[in-house]
């Protein structure tokens, strides 16, 4: 057994006696799940040229406004998941077949035009080593004013407002001598909020969430998982979660599957895929 299915075996029960993340950072998680179909679903199989079957036959749902923890040891396919989604493996050589259908239409079928306009407007991106993800000759404000007129026709001057409260929301300086700094001028949680905060501009209905918090501190750590939850609260938006991190997930997410080796082993509930008794490395069925 690999030292991530060790992990995740020794964290049943563990789990259940950890306090959910909520609106104080210590109350209940949020509540059922939203009524009607899915938001996302997926049944992917993804190929490169040299490695054949880096996943195989992957089928998950996320619903409107629920927390989907993504779990798996290095190397399982969790990321590939990720650009898969946002129709970004094409340009790494990936082969990808099946579906996804996203808001009820399938991404599979769709031209570059129109997917350019989905990602950062409907399906927001938290991606990995957040200081690597900025431009370094640009200041703060030059991301922000570009993620913005990538998707909107309002002048940036208006929005503007909107975007000192959002550094708020973030608990980041919201004010101009901020904005002005440079990446290598803030700390990497400030920076990881940042790129929260860039996700989350035009209020997407998905947040890509991927490993958000493997280079930062404990206590920034835990501020990060503490803010996604809010941010799902505040903005009813559905986030998936990818992390080996199995305590932060069990925290947070209502949801959870496990990846191993490419496949989806288990899939249901957080509390019954992480807690004890339950049958966590079953075939791709739900818990």
């Amino acid at each position: 057994m690999s030292n991530f299915l060790q992990s995740l075996a020794a964290l049943r029960g563990a789990v259940s006696r950890s306090p959910k993340i909520g609106p104080d950072g210590g109350a209940p998680a949020p509540g059922p799940l939203a009524p009607g179909g899915a938001l996302l679903s997926l049944d992917l199989s993804v190929s490169y040229r040299n490695k054949p079957g880096v996943l195989s036959g992957v089928e998950l749902e996320i619903f409107p406004g629920e927390i989907f923890g993504l779990v798996g040891e290095s190397g399982s396919g969790k990321s590939t998941i990720a650009l898969a989604i946002l129709r970004l493996l094409d340009t790494r050589g990936g082969s990808v077949s099946g579906s996804i259908l996203f808001d009820g239409s399938d991404l599979m079928g769709r031209p570059e035009s129109e997917l350019r306009r989905l990602r950062g407007r409907r399906i927001g991106l938290v991606p990995q080593s957040p200081l690597s993800a900025f431009n370094p000759a640009l200041r703060f404000e030059a991301h922000f004013r570009e993620a913005w007129r990538a998707h909107a026709t309002s002048s940036w001057r208006s929005v503007r407002p909107q975007v000192l409260d959002l550094l708020q929301r973030m608990e980041l300086p919201a004010d101009d001598s901020f904005l002005r700094r440079y990446p290598h001028q803030v700390s990497v949680g400030q920076a990881q909020r940042i790129l929260i905060a860039m996700a989350v501009l035009h209020r997407p209905a998905l947040l890509i969430a991927d490993e958000p918090t493997s280079a930062l501190d404990p206590n920034s750590h835990r501020g990060i998982i503490e803010l996604l939850a809010r941010l799902n609260r505040e903005f009813a938006m559905a986030i998936l979660y990818i992390s080996h991190d199995l305590a932060s997930v069990g925290a947070l997410c209502q949801r959870v599957g496990v990846l191993h080796r490419g496949r989806l082993v288990a899939s249901g509930p957080a509390a019954a895929i992480l807690d004890r008794g339950a049958p966590v490395f079953q075939p791709a069925e739900s818990v």
